[in-house]
């Protein structure tokens, strides 16, 4: 565990040498929400390969950047491109930028994804809210030994989402006539979609949405004492709701589709972080 301390902070020192200040609030963009950093104000770009100890990304979508810029004039961290286990990294390696985010002072962060309708009510295109969310994976970031430093032993996953966040959230939507559903996220291991029988299965056991990320990045925040806000685009419904099969371009295809007002709902919710 002083290993992996040290690592952090070798990270983050190496990136506080290339930016002038460090904001409070990041966020993590996952696949087809690329765009949303493009239109960042004076951003400064910084590839996951030039931070010491960081993996990189392997999947068609994820820029694979650190980038320091503004949002509606508030300063902002901003992961383009996240890790995931399908790619053959480890949980603690997937986890890493947030623990770097944690040593640099981050103490809110919105995550998105792009996930898969279970909820027969949601359609193609529309955004769910995290309320809670569903560990399929058989995986924990936190397995192994605890360094009291980055936090407890046993956190308290009971209220995982930032109430007062998903409040400011649920108002700005409203605000904006922009729909926004609340459910709760469930992540599988990936890289396969799931089958009809899987979904079956996370509908009985209430799951609204489905994707493979996410959920490790949301319990070592929690246990950093970050507040956590996460956002889904439903880029397609799951497997055996429609009679079509599954792809990674219907995925990106939808998002960029709906990235207006996915971008103006995150600029929002960004500005009242």
């Amino acid at each position: 565990m002083q290993e992996y301390k040290r690592q952090i902070v070798e990270a983050a020192n190496a990136i506080r040498a290339r930016v002038d200040s460090i904001p409070d609030t990041a966020l993590v963009l996952g696949s087809g929400s690329g765009g949303f950093a493009a239109q960042m104000e004076s951003a400064v770009r910084i590839p996951y390969s030039e931070v010491p100890h960081m993996r990189v990304s392997t999947v068609k979508g994820h820029d694979g950047a650190f980038l320091f810029g503004a949002v509606r004039g508030r300063p902002v961290m901003v992961m383009s491109g996240r890790l995931h286990m399908y790619e053959g990294y480890e949980p603690k390696e997937i986890t890493f930028p947030i623990r770097v985010m944690q040593e640099l002072g981050v103490r809110t962060l919105l995550l998105t994804n792009a996930a898969g309708g279970v909820n027969t009510g949601y359609h193609e295109g529309c955004f769910m809210m995290l309320c809670d969310h569903i560990n399929f994976t058989g995986r924990n970031p936190l397995i192994g030994p605890n360094d009291d430093s980055l936090g407890t032993r046993f956190p308290d996953m009971s209220c995982v989402y930032d109430p007062a966040l998903r409040d400011a959230a649920r108002a700005i939507a409203l605000e904006k006539g922009i729909p926004l559903f609340e459910g709760v996220y469930m992540q599988f291991y990936g890289p396969s979609f799931e089958t009809p029988a899987e979904i079956r299965m996370a509908r009985a056991m209430g799951a609204d949405a489905v994707g493979m990320s996410t959920v490790p990045e949301v319990v070592v925040a929690r246990h950093g004492g970050m507040r956590v806000l996460g956002v889904s685009c439903i880029t397609n419904m799951a497997a055996g709701i429609l009679d079509q099969p599954l792809n990674h371009a219907e995925v990106t295809e939808t998002a960029n589709r709906v990235k207006g007002q996915f971008r103006a709902l995150l600029d929002a919710v960004v500005e009242k972080m």
